[in-house]
């Protein structure tokens, strides 16, 4: 899939945008922040194994240690996608932009649903509030992928 340009990067996100009632230039955003646009961006969170993932006692080693992993375009966490009912065999599947996106947008929904008058907190919720800035970063980059206004 080329996400090398604005139109195929708006028409993936819009895809599940509309599929969850979000702003496709919001889910660009996140997937812009989140991973650069790198559907193969993979990051262990090692801190997020001990806290969430050890606890639940899972019994397979590879599916446990792969939930403390953000996988693909919005960085969803394994563990998060199967919270959201990502069945598939392997979390890697995360990478798919079709997969990761649609997992990943279902998350982005649940968070503006609990937050729905402050799109600043509902992202950082997405994030899991590490970093207090998140929301306002994500924020900064909704007007690239807004259609450009023009005159009447």
């Amino acid at each position: 899939m080329d996400l090398s340009t604005n139109d195929a990067r708006l028409a993936l996100a819009g895809k599940y945008a509309a599929k969850y009632g979000l702003d496709p230039a919001i889910v660009c955003a996140v997937i812009e922040q989140e991973s650069g646009w790198n559907p193969w961006s993979v990051r262990y969170e090692p801190a997020f194994f001990q806290r969430y993932v050890m606890p639940l006692n899972i019994a397979d080693p590879t599916e446990a240690y792969a939930r403390a992993f953000s996988f693909g375009l919005m960085q969803t966490m394994g563990q998060v996608a199967r919270e959201q009912g990502f069945a598939g065999r392997s979390l890697t599947q995360l990478c798919d932009p079709d997969i990761g996106v649609d997992v990943g947008c279902r998350k982005l929904k649940k968070c503006f649903l609990a937050y729905p008058d402050s799109p600043e907190v509902a992202l950082l919720a997405y994030n899991g509030g590490g970093n207090p800035d998140y929301g306002k970063q994500v924020l900064a980059r909704v007007a690239k992928y807004q259609p450009a206004q023009g005159a009447d």
